[in-house]
């Protein structure tokens, strides 16, 4: 940074000083946005500000967030650190955010939020906000996520204005990188869930378990994520390869598109393990939670999963990994069963135990229902406004 800062200082005419109500969202895709971001950003609407956002269209959503009246811009970030489109990213985003200034930037995604953090600081942009939803340092992370993405939070945390997290560890983790509570670090209840979608039944066209040809009494276990390294499929298919020796009425529902679709397919073909059903990309997913019985979600690291939060919301007990952001929200033995990573067995068990006990998911799924309440959408709206408000002032 000291080696900018005289190039910085040259420049700093060529940038405008004065805000007109602008708000931009960064991240490295617009699925991201899509997925998460759409109520914050209608709220920022509703407050009188222009809504913007910059991120990648590679896996789609794009139109989805344009849809909402906001203004995309194309920049071509890569997740990983080491993508060589991230230079291109860069010069794109610097060369917008010498064109316009925003009163208020919000970045996610590591390293989209890590270029957007310097990048808005060095053209003299207004505050930035950085939503943590879920560092990739953490407790049992490889040394090598420590090394980078540790590092690279201490480097810009004097680029962060406010710092927002969604589980205690993160919560603890950002107060070791020098944030401060009710300063500059907020903890929110995730990104929150519309409780209206799932507490009340909808007529709808016809039934999930009809179209895949499944008996009205068999037992569906669903698990709603993309299909990457980190939900960790394959762990999920080990165990269920176990438990379907044992059960012969579950079908398995993998919702969520991804770069691992192709691999995992052609492996339950291969291997001839039956009842796997790839539904891909759905907007129907209230729906789809209506017809399961169980949720599952395996994932290597989470911040605060929305999946396990709606699973809950429709009433439905979960079978999670033991990792941060899933232990926040199940509650082993009371709203869901937890089981440790890599443990096949004991995630074949989790699920038998489960299917073979109705009244055990009925009673968690009351429970998570319950729990739920707190993470609703609304509530989590009006922790948000409260932030935005504070930096927009």
């Amino acid at each position: 940074m000291a080696a900018c800062k005289p190039q910085i200082e040259k420049e700093r005419d060529n940038y405008p000083c004065q805000g007109n109500g602008k708000v931009l969202f960064i991240a490295s895709v617009y699925t991201h946005l899509a997925a998460f971001h759409i109520p914050f950003m209608k709220l920022l609407q509703e407050k009188g500000y222009e809504v913007y956002a910059a991120a990648s269209s590679a896996e789609g959503h794009k139109e989805d967030v344009e849809a909402e009246g906001v203004t995309c811009w194309e920049v071509p970030f890569t997740r990983s650190p080491y993508g060589s489109a991230n230079v291109l990213a860069y010069r794109q985003l610097r060369a917008l955010l010498k064109e316009h200034r925003f009163d208020l930037i919000h970045v996610h995604t590591p390293v989209a939020a890590f270029l957007g953090r310097y990048l808005a600081k060095t053209t003299y942009q207004g505050p930035v906000l950085y939503t943590a939803h879920g560092f990739h340092f953490y407790k049992g992370a490889p040394r090598r996520n420590w090394l980078i993405y540790y590092n690279a939070e201490r480097l810009a945390a004097p680029w962060t204005d406010g710092l927002i997290v969604m589980n205690g560890e993160d919560f603890d983790n950002a107060r070791r990188l020098g944030f401060e509570a009710g300063k500059n670090l907020f903890y929110v209840h995730g990104v929150g869930v519309d409780l209206s979608k799932f507490s009340t039944p909808v007529a709808e066209k016809g039934s999930v378990r009809a179209a895949l040809g499944i008996d009205p009494d068999d037992v569906v276990i669903t698990c709603v994520a993309e299909l990457n390294e980190n939900k960790n499929h394959a762990f999920l298919l080990d165990a269920w390869r176990a438990f379907i020796r044992r059960y012969g009425h579950g079908h398995l529902l993998l919702v969520g598109s991804g770069e691992k679709m192709v691999v995992l397919q052609q492996r339950v073909e291969q291997e001839r393990i039956p009842r796997v059903h790839f539904l891909g990309y759905r907007r129907n997913v209230p729906q789809i939670l209506r017809e399961t019985d169980i949720v599952t979600l395996v994932s290597k690291r989470e911040g605060l999963p929305k999946s396990i939060m709606e699973a809950m919301a429709a009433g439905k007990p979960v079978v999670a990994t033991n990792v941060r952001g899933n232990r926040d929200l199940v509650e082993h033995g009371k709203t869901g069963l937890l089981v440790e990573l890599g443990d096949v067995d004991g995630l074949a068990a989790a699920i038998e135990k489960l299917v073979s006990n109705p009244e055990q998911r009925a009673s968690m799924g009351a429970a998570g229902r319950e729990k739920i309440q707190d993470y609703s959408l609304e509530k989590v709206l009006t922790e948000m406004a409260a932030i935005y408000d504070r930096y927009l002032e």
